[in-house]
Formats: structure tokens, C-alpha cells, sequence
């Protein structure tokens, strides 16, 4: 072959390479990494079993779900229980808490494979402070009730159940869940966190505008100080059951933004210039 001919297989080779890593790179664009795994930490008073709707609907939106299942003995020992689903996860994970469930995740969530927080009508303390701590300033309303066994754990009272944690739900669900309570330590309110995962890690915020567990104002000022994106619908306390539409919505917003930031800074980070044909 001529050098003419040479060159001119030279240049379409280099011409090739170059549309193939633009190509590449195009697509890598157009389909970023996707946060498809979840995972569930209930709180106080309840199981997992009450994400049920919650898992029904984000299984079927493709997502891989984990629930925990707390032992509310101890913080360490709840947030070991987190651990344990974490560490069963095969990449980036939206890790969701519900109300002392945020506590968890607050410790927990500085796991590398978080990789963003959902707080649903969940505490939020911050490192070197208690749950406890968040309370000042704050009235809990009168309808959310506790009564301290004598081994220190603490169950919702009985007779104001319904009012004080579902007043949304069915007569029938309220008394199961009333008869099914979990009973907390109650001395894991006064232990100190060691991490503030959401200083790390993106947050969004979901609670009811009817829950009556929390003073209103104490669910906004969480939200704030984390930054948090909010969402707020017509629920009771028991959010993660009566609107598991929304709760679910969040969730799948909060994966989807984490997957586009990670591409955005994966698209940052690429180099400007293309090979040159040699």
C-alpha cells in the first residue's frame, strides 16, 4: 500500500477511536449509575412489618428492598442491626428511618455504600448530642402518651394509641398494632451519637401534618438543620403505613437525585479533549 493509502487508513482509524469514545461517553452520559437498593429501619413501638406498602410499591418500581428489624435494646445494637443490611447490599443505597429509625440512620448512614438519607417523621440529632436533646423547647402533644415498665421500657399507652400514633388508620389496624407493640429501652434516648451522617450525605424529610407523636414545629426544625428536602401530606405519625404512595415517591425522587448528581460529578470529572490519531 501507497503512503498515501497509509495515511489515509491512519486517519479513519484515528477517526474511529475518537467517535468511539465520544459514543462511550454519550452513553455513560445518558444512563447514569442508578441507586436501585433500599433499605428500611423502623423505630419505636413497631416491627417491619409495617413497611409492607412501602416494599410493595418500591419493589415494583424495580428498587431491591431490605427491611430491618430492629431489637430497640440499644442504639449500638439497633445500628448494628443496620449494619448487617448494609452490609448485605451490592452498591449505593438509600437507607430510610422512621421516627427513633432516624437516630439509627443517623449513626449508621456514614456507611460508604449510603448514599443519601430519607427521614419519615424521624429525629435527626447531630454527633456529640442525644435524642433526648432534641426535645428541648418542644411540647409533645398531650395525645402521645408513654408508659416506662419497670425494667425501663417504655410501650405508647394503650388507650390513646390510635390518637397519639394512627389516628389515620383503620380502628381495627390501630388495635393490632396497639396489641403488637415493640417496647423501646427507653434508655437509648439518652445515649450520645457518635455520627451526624446527614452532615455527609444528602437528606429529604417526610411527615404528616397531623402527627401528633412530635410538635409540629420540633418536625420542622429537624428538617432544617439537615437541610433536608421536604415533603408534608395529611398523616398521623404512622406515615410509613397510611401513605405509602408518598413515602415511596420520596424515596425513588431521593435515589433518582443521588444517581444524577453521581453522573453529573462523574461527567465533571472526565476529561475536555478527545485522543488525537497519532
Amino acid at each position: 500500500m501507497s503512503r498515501m493509502g497509509n495515511a489515509i487508513m491512519a486517519a479513519l482509524a484515528g477517526a474511529t477511536l475518537v467517535a468511539s469514545v465520544a459514543a462511550t461517553r454519550a452513553e455513560n452520559m445518558a444512563s447514569p449509575p442508578s441507586v436501585r437498593n433500599v433499605v428500611l429501619v423502623h423505630g419505636a413501638f413497631a416491627d417491619g412489618s409495617g413497611w409492607r406498602g412501602v416494599y410493595d410499591d418500591l419493589t415494583g418500581r424495580g428498587y431491591r428492598v431490605t427491611i430491618v428489624q430492629n431489637p430497640l435494646t440499644s442504639l449500638a445494637d439497633d445500628v448494628a442491626a443496620t449494619k448487617r443490611a448494609l452490609d448485605r447490599q451490592d452498591g449505593p443505597t438509600i437507607l430510610v428511618g422512621h421516627s427513633w429509625g432516624g437516630t439509627v440512620i443517623t449513626e449508621a448512614g456514614v456507611d460508604p455504600k449510603v448514599a443519601g438519607l430519607v427521614y419519615v417523621a424521624a429525629l435527626s440529632p447531630d454527633a456529640g448530642q442525644t435524642t433526648a436533646d432534641l426535645y428541648a423547647g418542644f411540647t409533645t402533644p398531650p395525645e402521645f402518651v408513654l408508659e416506662t415498665t419497670d425494667d425501663g421500657f417504655g410501650f405508647v399507652k394503650p388507650d390513646t394509641f390510635k390518637a397519639g400514633f394512627a389516628a389515620d388508620t383503620t380502628d381495627a389496624d390501630a388495635a393490632f398494632m396497639r396489641d403488637s407493640q415493640v417496647p423501646i429501652n427507653m434508655s437509648v434516648f439518652s445515649t450520645t451519637l457518635q455520627n451526624a451522617a446527614w452532615r455527609t450525605k444528602p437528606s429529604w424529610a417526610v411527615f404528616g401534618t397531623d402527627d401528633k407523636a412530635f410538635d409540629q414545629r420540633m418536625l420542622h426544625a429537624m428538617a432544617e438543620r439537615i437541610g433536608a428536602e421536604v415533603t408534608e401530606v395529611a398523616a398521623s405519625h404512622a406515615i410509613f403505613m397510611t401513605q405509602p404512595k408518598v413515602v415511596a415517591d420520596v424515596i425513588d425522587k431521593a435515589a433518582r437525585e443521588v444517581s444524577t448528581a453521581t453522573a453529573d460529578g462523574a461527567a465533571a470529572a472526565a476529561p475536555d479533549s478527545m485522543p488525537q490519531s497519532q
